[in-house]
């Protein structure tokens, strides 16, 4: 009998990124920190490995030819919900904003801080494996069933949604934003507290993070279920 122990495989990132100097500088980052890195100078190519399944992370660059980031964010959108780190040159609002509308996770500004960068995955890592963070039902089903809201069907123990009865696809971050809602029915939740346990922020972020995805799930399941509340943050309507 072999006293071998199997060790897990280590952690794939796409990174997508045209500028070799950069591209070689965050890959070796990366795998100093133990990550399994493959590479594209560009959108098509970072599309054409991405099809090929072999990664766990996605992490791209905003300017890219051929395809730029955006559109290759957006190809993958329509088919995976696979975590999205999107990389800006300059911080720009319009960059990020796209990014983020195209259904990109997070983002971080070049040029990128290792131990930034690598919290921001490991936090999009964990969104992506995270057991349901809502302890009782909130909803009108039992406590071992579905919660339902209408006609929104959500079950924490198989990370399941359902609208109508059609399964919707939700990116990890979408997931973990609606179960957090729905954990806090009638309750007012600001940007902050959202970053702090959706996004598992230590520290003050950008919270137009919030807002867009905020957008991107009322897409999904029903803008009138999550309601604005102006000079503070969202409520899950009851």
């Amino acid at each position: 009998m072999s006293d071998s122990v199997s060790t897990p495989a280590p952690v794939t990132v796409l990174l997508v990124e045209d500028d070799e100097v950069i591209r070689r500088s965050v890959a070796m980052a990366l795998e100093r920190y133990g990550y399994r890195v493959l590479v594209a100078a560009d959108g098509l190519t970072g599309l054409e490995l991405f099809r090929e399944g072999r990664h766990d992370l996605v992490l791209l660059d905003v300017m890219l030819p051929g395809l730029d980031g955006i559109g290759l964010c957006r190809r993958i959108r329509e088919t995976a919900t696979d975590p999205i780190l999107m990389m800006s040159a300059r911080g720009d609002a319009l960059d990020v904003v796209s990014g983020l509308e195209a259904g990109a996770d997070d983002y971080v500004v070049k040029p990128v801080d290792t131990a930034v960068l690598v919290a921001r995955i490991r936090s999009l890592l964990r969104r992506a494996a995270f057991v349901s963070p809502v302890p009782e039902p909130a909803g009108t089903a039992g406590p071992t069933g579905p919660l339902l809201f209408g006609d929104l069907s959500l079950d924490p123990a198989a990370l399941e949604v359902r609208r109508g009865g059609e399964r919707i696809a939700l990116a990890p971050t979408e997931l973990r934003l609606l179960l957090e809602f729905a954990a806090h029915p009638g309750i007012v939740l600001d940007r902050q507290t959202l970053l702090r346990e959706v996004w598992d922020y230590g520290w003050d972020g950008d919270t137009r993070v919030v807002d867009l995805c905020v957008q991107r799930l009322r897409k999904k399941i029903g803008a009138e279920r999550v309601e604005t509340v102006r000079g503070f943050g969202y409520k899950w309507k009851r």
